[in-house]
């Protein structure tokens, strides 16, 4: 996911979804990011003096966005798997993620090798999406996907990802539990995505992953978004979309 996806919503309080994962880590000085993307939060991470961070994505046109951020010159960034992260045990105070553990599989490893490279007491604060809430743009883009990819042949559909633990804050408890974390402190916030149409488009296409389909067939996609998007917009050209984002942070335990 580019920062473009979530980076212009924000919450009732003014801050982006990664500003209000980034203040869940407030003051801690080695922090990873998994699923790190081009790179969007680990530049609000590195705004803290004297912190080392690192990141890590399986995408390594993401990861060459990353690089191209001068905060980030003396960040750590590797294409590997969340599942066999490339550091020592202790490496970290801090693991945040931005709507990329909710996608992984092996959700379990995932977990344990989190646990791994956090020292005890570090944290885990993740944000996890929670669907649609007041934006008929977000619905209208989700039966627009969903008919995309019904009609494309089966190698261009996008699976399904992720462990549907991590999306509820019972399933998220009962996953981190095993590896030694404390029970997640649990959090929703309502994201404002609403503005143009096409900038719209940027944040809810940005939110999955495209990249399956055909061409041909993500034009199509964004034709019949921003054709069904007109019938949206206020006078003023502005398409109401609204994000649910909950914000889970969890403590290893000493």
């Amino acid at each position: 996911m580019t920062g473009d996806a979530l980076g212009g919503g924000r919450a009732p309080d003014g801050r982006s979804s990664y500003a209000i994962l980034a203040d869940q880590v407030a003051g801690r000085r080695r922090a990873l990011d998994l699923g790190c993307g081009d790179g969007v939060l680990l530049e609000l991470l590195a705004a803290a003096p004297d912190r080392r961070l690192a990141g890590v994505d399986l995408s390594p046109h993401s990861l060459a966005l990353a690089r191209r951020r001068p905060a980030l010159a003396g960040t750590a960034l590797a294409q590997a798997r969340a599942q066999r992260l490339p550091f020592s045990d202790g490496a970290f105070d801090a693991c945040v993620s931005h709507l990329a553990l909710m996608l992984m599989g092996d959700a379990d490893k995932v977990v344990a090798e989190t646990a791994r490279v956090l020292v005890p007491g570090g944290v885990l604060a993740c944000a996890v999406g929670g669907g649609a809430v007041g934006g008929e743009a977000y619905e209208l883009f989700g039966s627009l996907l969903g008919a995309a990819v019904r009609q494309a042949p089966e190698t261009q559909r996008i699976p399904a990802l992720g462990d549907r633990r991590t999306r509820s804050r019972a399933g998220l408890t009962a996953l981190l539990a095993p590896a030694g974390f404390e029970p997640p402190r649990w959090e929703t916030v309502e994201i404002d995505l609403s503005g143009p149409a096409e900038r719209v488009w940027a944040a809810v296409s940005g939110i999955y992953d495209l990249g399956p389909l055909a061409p041909a067939a993500v034009a199509a996609l964004r034709a019949d978004f921003l054709t069904g998007a007109k019938s949206l917009a206020s006078a003023d050209g502005r398409v109401p979309c609204g994000f649910r984002v909950h914000i889970a942070t969890a403590r290893r335990a000493a």
